[in-house]
């Protein structure tokens, strides 16, 4: 890694640490090769690389929902059942279920009460814009507004931690710069560490504190890219000098790797 990635490390002690992670799938490709990144709680970072070089594999790791074969991840505080929340390329919701009961499956599936769950599931889509949504179901609304839904099922249970694959990738230019807005109000307000993977340069500077370069698969952190610029940004800040420079900084850094 750069000095500037050995910098990012240091500075991102107290939450997680993935220590020379490697993945390698039953057809034997070699998906992650020795990943090493530590996350500070609170932060927001972004894995950010070429198709295939393992950023969603990587989130899959983190989230539990599969293993390395070699490597260990480490957390300060182990997350119990509902401490992290994972949104997805594809909002995946229910076509029967209303807006509320989509986002009230996570509590449904957990016990909780379904008073609890009304209050906790229209309070959740209020947080992304939402209120007034609760009974409307998934063909009646907009992909963003859809998105929001998926949002807020992944927030329903309060996590501390959100990880995020791509879920604005399909949404057009204006409606993604509203959600990268609400977003980072969200992880500000709520104190959320956040690690968010894109394809997107001008997304992750506008989002995140620290930027993940991936290389090519078997994918490695080739070098990490801190954006020092006090948060939630305005949108102001896509039209300023600092923003130009930290994109440019961040697509030479793609080309390397």
């Amino acid at each position: 890694m750069t000095r500037r990635a050995a910098a990012g490390e240091a500075a991102g002690q107290g939450l997680l640490r993935l220590s020379g992670i490697h993945k390698r799938f039953a057809d034997g490709t070699a998906a992650l090769a020795g990943i090493d990144l530590a996350v500070a709680r609170g932060e927001f970072i972004s894995l950010l690389g070429p198709s295939g070089c393992g950023k969603s594999t990587l989130l899959r790791l983190i989230a539990g929902l599969d293993r390395p074969g070699a490597g260990a991840i480490t957390w300060h505080t182990q997350p119990e059942s509902g401490d992290i929340g994972f949104v997805f390329q594809d909002p995946t919701l229910l076509p029967w279920a209303s807006a509320e009961h989509n986002v009230a499956l996570p509590l449904r599936l957990a016990g909780i009460r379904r008073r609890v769950r009304h209050e906790r599931a229209c309070a959740a889509l209020a947080a992304v814009g939402l209120e007034g949504f609760a009974g409307h179901y998934p063909h009646s609304l907009s992909g963003g507004m859809k998105m929001r839904v998926a949002i807020a099922r992944a927030l329903v249970t309060a996590p501390p931690v959100l990880l995020l694959d791509e879920p604005f990738a399909a949404l057009d230019e204006m409606t993604r710069h509203e959600l990268n807005d609400d977003l980072q109000q969200l992880a500000a307000a709520r104190g959320l560490t956040v690690i968010f993977v894109t394809h997107s340069v001008a997304e992750a500077v506008y989002l995140s504190r620290r930027i993940a370069i991936m290389s090519a698969r078997p994918g490695r952190i080739s070098t990490l890219i801190p954006v020092d610029v006090p948060a939630p940004r305005a949108p102001e800040f896509r039209h300023q000098a600092a923003f130009g420079a930290i994109c440019a900084e961040v697509s030479a850094a793609l080309r390397a790797a």
